[in-house]
């Protein structure tokens, strides 16, 4: 789904543009939300891309492989 480490940095960094959580990270969107959304279909574009990777991440207990990479404060 991403080709390079640039494509996981901006996933990383991806904050949720509209809706009850916007502003969250994706990586930090609750995972039911996330399975939601994924039930409903995933938008086209790169949104809907990283909404699915982000699943998966969520769906396999990976969320921890983000802490290292997450924007500092």
């Amino acid at each position: 789904m991403f080709d390079n480490n640039e494509d996981l940095l901006k996933l990383a960094k991806m904050r949720m543009p509209y809706g009850r959580y916007k502003g969250v990270l994706l990586i930090d969107l609750p995972e039911w939300y996330v399975v939601w959304l994924a039930q409903r279909g995933f938008s086209d574009g790169s949104l809907g891309d990283m909404l699915k990777c982000v699943y998966e991440i969520k769906l396999n207990g990976l969320e921890y492989l983000f802490d290292p990479l997450r924007p500092s404060k």
